[in-house]
């Protein structure tokens, strides 16, 4: 035994015998980020290889789509690392305007006061000190699953840097004229007090009511339906389409508008449809986009009858009421004045709501900041269509292309406190200045900056090329722009991927902030439900991590993530891949104390034994086939491979031939030795992205190596031995069939049986030894009498069954069952043939029969080989 062979047994044994990972990850982790692996650098030669993270919000705490992703992106990362790339995984947290200071505002309504009370300076520094407390707790929580990433990076979209960025390319689409200011109809939220995005409103089908309302009197008047009754306090027209016979003689007119003192016009529109309802509508441009259009092209005036918590501001009985309250005392007021002419409840329709705080969305007319798409939208379109950007899968890119071709001007302003304040200053005189991060603010008296800050999508749509120091020329700029690959769920290609693209696209000069976007689906529970706090199906991956270990949290999720399919998820799995890493633990440690080596270099072929050949032929395949399913993002076949290569091939298959060789020494140990030391050495290498915490402390155990987080990627040699897989093809064909007849006769795993191997003129001869040894075989010895014989893969195993097992027991219950499998296929051949039945039954009947005809002979064919096999009474 040479010292360094002394060394690894004794680091073996060194080894817990059991796995515990809560013992070993953190501890772990912190070593690779105090040795500065994941650190990148900017001067390096190396080609280099980024991602950025999808920020989390700081309010965020780790949910199992975080885990999903982010081990995902680990993975990569950590691949092209040990492919000598100069990888840069940049982490940081978004500013989550919305959800922050909903939070603060929470915090200060338990001590009994509002932002208000504080005024905006006081209350913007109060969210600082809650970020600083309370936020970027998930960061942790990424740790604690092992990302990989460069912490010395981290980012924060408010940081002095992003800031920066913000300023300087909202003066370059300001002065370009992609961002102006007008008075639209947006989304409103009465509850969060400020607009918000189209791709912010969720939809659900709400029961409400619909109610037709009567306009004008006698020939002079039409019915129009809506949901909305209170809004017609601020009509200012009913609209009609213009080959509607029906309406003609009204166009132009005057009628009368229900409980107020005016009239409003009749306009005929080609946006009415005639086929719908009454053919009639209202219109309320100041409380419907719809109608806002309606009202421009024929100059209505827009009437604005509710404030910014959703109460009606008109004189009259109504003012001062809640827009729900309202709405009932309306529908009341005109039953009473005999306009109802028509009722439907509940009437079920679908109602925007504010996907933060789920309060039902308002149309408001407002005055707002926005971003003129158009040009942008086309540009991140084209980037796609001419291949500049791969989308992944490539099904998934109608879904991209439907929402940049169709893509609505961006209104970015919101009426918050916290987040990027709009740089737009007026003057006394009506001056208005954007200033730029290298620009003077405007001084003296009169001078203000727009209340408004900027939706969070805007900040975090420069994440590529902000975080990495932009509009600085900065080497981190030079070195890592544009990233590799965005890996994010489909669920946000209207929310971020198209922002960034656009933003990207115009910051860069044209150069797309990343190569690839490999879409991911969203995390379900195991019955392919969403995952929801509101159900009980929600998990926290924390829990699973301190019962099971990341590593099998991170190869579960790995192990269903196939390109943008929904990953569904249960406790049972984890439990599976927690024996898993418990399997590669338990077999790697045994090989490593009973010979496993990696001295030396790796004997030549002629040197080793068929099951050495083979194992080395399957190692190089999956080599190379886990090479190309990484590059194109198929992660759940990669794990797949990995799985049965470790599980199956390299701990159920090779250990087991070749622990005869291990048992006799002398030359043939050696070799099988070194070849197995070899294998466990690239096959933890493969591993290591997904597991990487039990793969690197058995690494450096088996190898002495520093860490698997520097190590290099294995190679595909090339070598390939296609007899060697022939012949142990057929050795797995012999022991898999014995060990079935072996499990059908009722024997125990353990339980020897005397049996005769004619192996002879078949390849079979060399691994006579290892085949008795799997299979708990004797050699025959005096007075065997082969009682069954099994054919298999050109050889005959002839088995000795006397004493075993009860013969004349097991017939007759092989009997028993012979007869009720004949029973089941006469009664199904009876009533497949009767033509009378098949005429009038239905065909998911008729299916199930034939299903459980073909069932009958299955078994009766597999109990009549039973019998055959037994020996005789």
């Amino acid at each position: 035994m040479t010292e360094n062979t002394q060394q690894q047994t004794a680091a073996t044994t060194e080894l817990p015998t059991t796995y515990a990972p809560a013992e070993v990850e953190g501890a772990l982790y912190e070593r690779w980020v105090e040795r500065g692996y994941f650190e990148a650098d900017a001067k390096s030669e190396k080609p280099p290889y980024t991602i950025v993270i999808p920020p989390p919000n700081v309010t965020g705490a780790l949910h199992l789509g975080h885990a999903f992703q982010v081990t995902l992106m680990d993975a990569l990362t950590r691949r092209k690392r040990m492919q000598g790339f100069e990888t840069l995984w940049l982490p940081g947290m978004d500013h989550a305007g919305i959800a922050t200071q909903n939070k603060v505002e929470q915090q200060l309504a338990e001590e009994g006061k509002s932002r208000h009370d504080l005024g905006r300076e006081e209350f913007v520094e109060r969210v600082w000190q809650w970020k600083d407390e309370y936020g970027g707790r998930i960061l942790g929580q990424l740790r604690r699953l092992g990302a990989g990433l460069d912490w010395s990076r981290e980012r924060f979209t408010m940081d002095e840097g992003l800031s920066k960025a913000v300023q300087k390319i909202f003066k370059d689409l300001y002065e370009d004229g992609l961002i102006y200011r007008a008075e639209r109809i947006i989304n409103w939220c009465p509850r969060c007090l400020t607009a918000i995005s189209d791709i912010e409103v969720e939809y659900q089908d709400d029961a409400g009511e619909l109610v037709s309302i009567r306009y004008g009197e006698g020939e002079d008047s039409l019915v129009v339906a809506t949901t909305r009754a209170e809004t017609m306090l601020g009509d200012t027209a009913v609209a009609v389409h213009p080959d509607d016979e029906r309406y003609k003689h009204l166009v132009g007119k005057q009628i009368k508008l229900p409980l107020t003192d005016r009239t409003i016009p009749v306009v005929a529109d080609t946006h009415v449809d005639p086929e719908f309802g009454t053919g009639a509508v209202k219109v309320t441009p100041a409380h419907d986009p719809n109608d806002f259009e309606i009202g421009r092209r024929h100059d209505l005036p827009s009437l604005t009858v509710m404030d910014e918590h959703g109460v009606i501001t008109v004189h009259g009985p109504f003012l001062g009421l809640d827009r729900f309250e309202a709405r009932s005392a309306i529908v009341g007021a005109l039953k009473e004045q005999g306009r109802i002419v028509a009722e439907k409840r509940p009437y079920m329709h679908s109602v925007g709501h504010c996907s933060r705080c789920k309060t039902t969305v308002e149309p408001r007319l407002s005055m707002q900041w926005w971003v003129k798409v158009g040009p942008l939208a086309q540009a991140a379109g084209d980037a796609v269509r001419d291949g500049s950007v791969e989308i992944h899968p490539k099904e998934l890119s109608r879904r991209y292309f439907d929402w940049v071709d169709n893509m609505h001007d961006w209104c970015i302003s919101r009426q918050l406190w916290w987040g990027h304040r709009i740089p737009i200053w007026y003057g006394p005189n009506g001056e208005v200045v954007c200033v730029g991060p290298d620009d003077e603010i405007p001084t003296g008296e009169g001078w203000t900056q727009d209340p408004d800050v900027l939706d969070t999508w805007f900040s975090s749509g420069l994440w590529p090329f902000s975080t990495l120091g932009w509009p600085e020329k900065t080497p981190d700029l030079a070195k890592f722009y544009s990233t590799d690959v965005l890996l994010t769920g489909h669920d946000i290609i209207f929310f971020w991927v198209a922002r960034m693209m656009m933003f990207g696209l115009y910051a860069m000069d044209g150069e797309v902030p990343f190569k690839t976007v490999a879409l991911t689906g969203l995390v379900r529970d195991e019955f392919g439900k969403k995952m929801s706090k509101s159900n009980p199906n929600a998990v926290d991956p924390l829990d699973w991590m301190n019962a099971y270990g990341s590593d099998a949290v991170r190869f579960t999720l790995a192990k269903g993530a196939n390109p943008g399919a929904d990953v569904p998820i249960g406790e049972d799995w984890v439990q599976a891949s927690r024996n898993f890493a418990n399997k590669i633990w338990n077999a790697t440690r045994f090989a490593m104390m009973n010979g496993a080596t990696i001295e030396g270099p790796l004997p030549d072929a002629s040197a080793m034994s068929a099951t050495d050949r083979w194992i080395l032929s399957r190692l190089n395949e999956t080599v190379a086939q886990v090479d190309a399913l990484y590059d194109d993002f198929q992660f759940a076949k990669l794990s797949e491979a990995l799985y049965h290569f470790a599980w199956d091939e390299v701990f159920a298959w090779y250990v087991e031939l070749s622990k005869t060789t291990f048992f006799a020494g002398g030359e043939g140990a050696k070799v099988s030795g070194r070849v197995l030391g070899e294998v466990l050495d690239v096959m933890l290498r493969l591993l290591h992205p997904i597991v990487p915490f039990v793969t690197d402390t058995l690494w450096t155990t088996l190898t002495g190596g520093e860490s698997l987080v520097i190590a290099d990627w294995p190679k595909d040699s090339g070598f390939r031995d296609e007899a060697a897989e022939k012949e142990i093809e057929l050795v797995q064909r012999v022991v898999t069939e014995v060990r079935r007849f072996r499990k059908e006769q009722g024997l125990q795993d353990a339980q020897k049986v005397p049996a005769r191997l004619t192996l002879d003129g078949t390849p079979l001869v060399a691994h006579e030894a290892a085949i008795r040894q799997i299979l708990r075989l004797q050699p025959e010895g005096e007075g065997f009498a082969a009682t069954a014989t099994l054919p298999v893969a050109g050889a005959t195993v002839a088995l000795d069954l006397s004493g075993t097992i009860d013969v004349a027991a097991e017939r007759k219950r092989l009997a028993k069952d012979l007869a009720a499998a004949e029973k089941e296929k006469a009664q199904a051949e009876g009533k497949l043939g009767n033509e009378a039945f098949l005429a009038k039954a239905p065909d998911n009947v008729v299916d199930k029969i034939r299903t459980r005809l073909a069932k009958a002979e299955e078994d009766i064919a597999r109990i009549q080989a039973q019998l055959a096999n037994l020996p005789q009474a």
